[in-house]
């Protein structure tokens, strides 16, 4: 028989969803919020051309340059004020995420609940700060290092235009960064990742079409296309299925006597999800490959060293050395990310503090060392899962110049953060359904 909730469940559709003004509200915010975001994607940077830009970056577009992006929307390929999007903000909540897991005073905060967690927030909005200006700087320098067939890219030199695009693209990432709090504290979903998944989506219409172009034009075949396209709805099917997998570990709560009554005796689940370190590994797995070929990208050709052609010819798309190890640092970041975020002894010291145990397993360090056996195996099967999403798309960019968009990393992160969108609606209309029985409930109480 199915549960109360589950009938509620059931229950949600349309209709429910037309009388829960507040989640209707929450969804205008949210798309209002990324209309405002993609306008500034096109706003670009003062003092470029913004065609010898165009023409240098389609030569280096096949590294690292490529992938980020991609992930800014096309921001960073027309240089606009949001170039640098809202990495720094990732690479800052990162950088104290790890330092939560080193420093004895993060993690003291980090244990304090809400307090400990605003103020980490505002240790993370200093960093991204320090980082955001960092690397304005550093594009503002190498932006004028470019030159194109035809001239420079920077019109005038100098640190006028430093000092300008710093102020720029600092500030447009700042906003970016309000931006993505206020979706997630006003709006519907997590306002980072729906930021992130709106730059995505939005090349995904070009890069169809440059697929279908490409067929057209005879250097795909048609069937080739379909299989591509196929593939893709595949690898989202699957990308479902092992984002929603998960272990549940049964937690025993023991029964006790508070006077004439008895509390406790229930039972619950622990959770373990099967891939906890989520997009962290192929994004950094990619970043770090990339980086050679970059770099050798933008460096001209008689300077460059043997080692820096060595490394960037067999670190291209598609190599077996770049296969390699691309596998191995996803496995590695997918171990070395999950953790960080979860620590088997601390969960085991709260079981035992609010008195859970798991059945068959010793209270303390034997159920935090069963806690980290079951926890090893999922991190593995979940890194090898991302490794075999996130490898065979290499080999279609690589050998058949798919765009990056129909890659592993784009439909990963399209996929998890459109299933934790759904999952935050979903919520909100249960809630919304609860609050009308409650009130039914009321008035059939004072009528009776």
């Amino acid at each position: 028989m199915a549960s109360a909730a589950e009938q509620l469940a059931q229950s949600i559709n349309f209709s429910a969803f037309a009388k829960a003004t507040e989640l209707k509200n929450r969804i205008w915010f949210t798309l209002g919020a990324l209309i405002v975001y993609r306008l500034g994607t096109y706003i670009p940077l003062p003092g470029i051309d913004p065609t010898i830009l165009g023409e240098i970056f389609r030569q280096n577009a096949g590294g690292i340059l490529g992938m980020f992006d991609m992930l800014a929307g096309g921001a960073l390929s027309r240089m606009t004020i949001f170039a640098l999007n809202i990495m720094p903000y990732i690479s800052a909540s990162i950088i104290i995420q790890l330092m939560t897991a080193v420093s004895p005073k993060m993690e003291a905060l980090k244990k304090e609940g809400e307090s400990g967690r605003k103020i980490l927030n505002q240790y993370t909005r200093y960093l991204t700060l320090a980082l955001a200006i960092v690397q304005s700087y550093g594009i503002a320098v190498g932006l004028e290092g470019m030159t194109g067939s035809v001239g420079a890219a920077v019109i005038d030199p100098g640190w006028f235009f430093r000092i300008t695009a710093v102020i720029t693209l600092t500030g447009g990432t700042m906003f970016l960064m309000w931006l993505g709090e206020q979706i997630t504290a006003r709006g519907v979903g997590n306002g980072i990742s729906l930021i992130i998944f709106a730059g995505i989506v939005a090349g995904l219409p070009s890069a169809l079409a440059g697929t279908l172009e490409l067929g057209r034009t005879g250097a795909l075949s048609t069937f080739f296309i379909l299989f591509v396209l196929i593939m893709a709805v595949g690898v989202t099917a699957f990308i479902v299925f092992m984002e929603r997998a998960q272990r549940r570990i049964l937690v025993q709560y023991p029964k006790r006597q508070q006077g004439n009554r008895m509390f406790g005796g229930e039972s619950s689940h622990l959770p373990l999800k099967l891939n906890t370190s989520g997009v962290i590994p192929p994004i950094f797995a990619s970043s770090l490959l990339l980086l050679p070929a970059t770099i050798a990208g933008f460096s001209n050709v008689a300077d460059r060293p043997e080692w820096l052609n060595w490394l960037a010819n067999n670190l291209a798309h598609g190599q077996l050395l770049y296969l390699v190890l691309y596998v191995g640092l996803i496995i590695f970041f997918a171990f070395f990310y999950t953790a960080i975020v979860f620590n088997p002894q601390e969960t085991a010291d709260n079981l035992k503090k609010y008195g859970g145990f798991v059945p068959g397993i010793r209270p303390g360090q034997n159920t935090a060392n069963y806690l980290d056996y079951v926890l090893t195996r999922l991190t593995l099967l979940g890194a090898l899962y991302l490794a075999a999403v996130c490898a065979l798309p290499e080999l279609l960019i690589a050998e058949y110049a798919v765009p990056f968009y129909l890659g592993g990393t784009s439909l990963l992160i399209v996929v998890t953060v459109t299933m934790d969108t759904v999952a935050q609606i979903h919520s909100h209309l249960l809630a919304h359904q609860y609050e009308g029985l409650i009130k039914k409930a009321k008035l059939r109480g004072r009528r009776g």
